[in-house]
């Protein structure tokens, strides 16, 4: 991934896509409980909590970051979300404007799959009661694999005979195919080493094209399960039944609505509340007036805050929404690397006291002469000092902890 990471959010009309984009962020995307909401892809920046640097250094206090934010170690790093629009049944063929909408998301690195678990929204996202959202889960993929299969098809036998003219590997040949979906030739090697496939390539038969594909899906577009409206009393059939056929570490259950209601009341200065936390404070819980909140006198509104921490965090534990895009950038194995001028003081300039000022996310793994070309391009390092001022070689990886504090020497 030679760039910032983009995860797109995808899902039938009226799940709570846009929603979730608005809780997500400070975008205003359009919502409404009717079909194709959104028609253009909607991309806004949403914001990853991850453990910062700073935190290791007891220095806290002097953690400025050039972009997103530090709370007493807790650091938001931006990362670029698309919103896109609703998928139906058929969406690989063109209904709906699918082809349109599925072309949108080509480029994610990642996705989470929003998915109305509250029974109330049919297959087209229209007013139903009772309908299972696990017949969701299981179409919206399908989609995405017909549709890259399609396009696979349609041109099959000239690909096969330029594979053989120009006796290519299957690696570059998939590669060229798969180009124009975000691919890179690793992506390729790990889908074909996933089904362990040595076949020549020319010897493929319609199944063998088909487990490739689907092993291609999985590999370039990783899937998170947001199951979404979990404070609707009629999602838990839909929970239960999603959660016994799909791994649990890549679903979360959210309720984007809720998220977005208390960041309204934030802003109000109704309640205090930290972005995934497990419940609010108003005035009355702080009698120090430490948030310097407003007295609720509105008792419908004192009412509703009640219900959502019955509904929702006394359940649940959080509205969701900010492990849903931690168990994306997990499913991305992203890590943060921060980049600064001095090895010893972690400041970028000896004038201002601020430090890790610079931070990207990275794929674990990645080695460090990728990272540098990620952050300073094209400009000549001539070498780089890790924790200690110790020299770090190009061919070492970035891991948790290790190689992901880094200073770039400029020189040939």
């Amino acid at each position: 991934m030679g760039r910032d990471p983009l995860i797109g959010l995808v899902g039938k009309p009226s799940s709570g896509k846009s929603t979730m984009l608005n809780s997500l962020t400070d975008a205003t995307a359009k919502t409404g409980a009717f079909p194709f909401t959104t028609i253009d892809p909607n991309k806004a920046t949403g914001y990853l909590q991850i453990d910062c640097a700073c935190a290791r250094f007891g220095l806290q206090k002097h953690c400025k970051p050039n972009y997103g934010s530090c709370r007493d170690g807790k650091r938001f790093v931006p990362v670029m979300l698309l919103d896109v629009a609703g998928l139906v049944p058929g969406a690989h063929e063109g209904r709906g404007l699918g082809n349109k909408f599925l072309d949108d998301l080509r480029h994610a690195d990642a996705l989470i799959h929003v998915v109305d678990v509250s029974g109330s929204t049919d297959a087209e996202g229209k007013a139903t009661e009772g309908y299972d959202a696990l017949q969701d889960v299981e179409w919206l993929r399908g989609e995405i694999l017909r549709w890259i299969e399609g396009n696979l098809k349609e041109k099959w036998g000239s690909i096969k005979r330029r594979h053989v003219s120009t006796k290519s590997t299957s690696v570059a040949t998939l590669q060229n195919q798969f180009s124009g979906y975000g691919s890179t030739t690793a992506v390729v090697q790990r889908c074909l080493d996933r089904i362990k496939l040595t076949e020549p390539l020319e010897n493929w038969s319609d199944q063998t094209v088909h487990r490739m594909v689907s092993s291609f899906v999985d590999e370039k577009f990783p899937t998170v399960l947001a199951l979404n409206k979990i404070d609707h009393p009629d999602s838990d059939r839909c929970i239960y039944r999603i959660s016994r056929k799909y791994d649990p570490e890549k679903i979360v259950l959210t309720s984007a609505i809720s998220e977005v209601f208390i960041r309204k009341l934030v802003k109000q200065r109704f309640v205090h509340y930290e972005e995934g936390g497990d419940d609010v404070i108003t005035k009355a819980e702080d009698p120090e007036d430490k948030y310097h909140l407003k007295e609720i006198t509105d008792e419908r509104l004192q009412m509703r805050i009640d219900t959502l921490r019955d509904m929702l965090f006394y359940r649940w534990g959080s509205t969701g929404v900010i492990r849903a895009l931690q168990a994306a950038a997990n499913a991305l194995h992203l890590i943060p690397v921060f980049s600064v001028r001095n090895i010893h003081n972690f400041k970028n300039s000896d004038t201002d006291d601020a430090v890790f000022k610079d931070c990207t996310l990275v794929k674990r793994g990645t080695p460090v002469e990728s990272v540098v070309r990620r952050i300073m391009g094209d400009i000549p390092v001539a070498f780089i000092e890790g924790l200690g001022g110790i020299r770090v070689a190009m061919s070492d990886t970035v891991e948790e902890g290790r190689n992901d504090i880094l200073c770039f020497k400029l020189g040939r």
